[in-house]
């Protein structure tokens, strides 16, 4: 009895350090916002919205290989929910962006100051992502065929009548212009 007291206690303990670092992370993230270091300031962002993400992605079927998720650390530093979906910092680097790249360009997808209106928009492109996976994987079955009333077939007529035809008046026509000219020519 008094150990499931201690682990319940230290569970507790775990969760209540857990939100305690997440709010410092909110804490430092804002603070560092209005100093120089913007670019740490936007990845602490998209770190926390990482971890709101952990639920929605564990939650994703495991033969489902869609989504790759991760922080890329470039000039502008990128929250990756799959390879044409992103996440970013707005200009005033307090704002997620939410965009996906598209033949014809990038769209924006959401955006927001919130994180869980955030995850609300995550969860509804995750949710488009899998419905067209799921019909680009469905088969469709070759229509049965259709039972035909065996007919006989139609007797072909020969080429070779229409080419001894053929024949017949390109001769006749060389006849008649050799005849004409030769009449013209007394």
């Amino acid at each position: 009895m008094a150990e499931q007291g201690v682990s319940s206690d230290s569970a507790g303990k775990t969760v209540r350090l857990r939100d305690a670092l997440r709010k410092a992370r909110i804490e430092a993230a804002d603070r560092t916002s209005v100093v120089v270091d913007l670019r740490d300031a936007e990845v602490a962002r998209l770190e926390i919205l990482h971890e709101a993400l952990d639920s929605l992605f564990s939650e994703i079927p495991a033969g489902v290989d869609l989504f790759d998720r991760g922080i890329s650390q470039g000039d502008t530093p990128r929250l990756w929910i799959d390879s044409v979906a992103h996440i970013s910092m707005g200009r005033d680097k307090r704002i997620y962006r939410f965009t996906q790249d598209t033949r014809f360009g990038r769209i924006v997808l959401a955006e927001s100051h919130d994180v869980p209106v955030m995850v609300d928009a995550v969860t509804d492109y995750i949710a488009r992502r899998m419905i067209e996976r799921e019909h680009a994987m469905i088969v469709t079955p070759a229509p049965a065929p259709s039972p035909v009333a065996t007919v006989a077939p139609a007797k072909r007529r020969s080429g070779l009548w229409t080419f001894a035809f053929g024949f017949a008046a390109g001769l006749a026509a060389l006849f008649g212009f050799a005849l004409v000219m030769a009449l013209r020519g007394l």
